[in-house]
């Protein structure tokens, strides 16, 4: 166990604190779960800076890292989808296509063929982290400068969602055409 699993393995233990601390009535628990969102959106850089630094990279943290990303977001667009702040549509369209683009990327993968994330991919990652934030800390916003911004953040990764999906796609089917290297 290295220090970049050990921040994937903490990211993982956020998720249901991260969900407790948003779907329980407390004071400010909306900015409480803003503030643990962000720190375990965080580790996700770090661990991989630190792995690739430090040369620690590991067979766990290949498999578990993108899961735990997965699960951080997931549960916080339910999260969103239970409270009303966001339409179940938002989730389904988010959530689905990241199993749409691991499918893709198992099956490749079966036949010998790598699909490398894209930048597309880490754009669509740093919008719905930003437009999450944005949704969670939005009413405080509002009282502050009389300004709505979550839900346009988050048409914001929508895009960058659909837009990085159907380029996985389509750089894949020119690489199954091509064959496994």
């Amino acid at each position: 166990m290295n220090l970049p699993n050990t921040l994937t393995i903490i990211r993982i233990i956020l998720v249901p604190i991260f969900m407790l601390v948003l779907l329980v009535k407390i004071p400010y628990g909306q900015l409480f779960a803003a503030a643990i969102f962000i720190i375990a959106a965080s580790t996700d850089g770090l661990d991989g800076y630190i792995a690739r630094k430090r040369k620690q990279i590991t067979n766990f943290g290949k498999i578990m890292d993108p899961i735990a990303d997965k699960l951080l977001v997931s549960a916080a667009l339910i999260s969103l989808v239970q409270l009303g702040k966001i339409s179940g549509w938002v989730a389904v369209l988010i959530i689905g296509r990241e199993f749409a683009v691991t499918g893709l990327r198992s099956v490749a993968a079966a036949e010998g063929i790598v699909i490398a994330a894209s930048k597309l991919g880490k754009y669509k990652t740093v919008s719905q982290i930003v437009a999450i934030v944005a949704i969670l800390i939005n009413d405080f916003i509002i009282k502050i400068i009389g300004l709505s911004l979550g839900n346009y953040f988050m048409y914001v990764a929508i895009f960058f969602t659909v837009y990085s999906g159907l380029d996985y796609f389509l750089k894949a089917g020119k690489l199954f055409r091509a064959g496994p290297k």
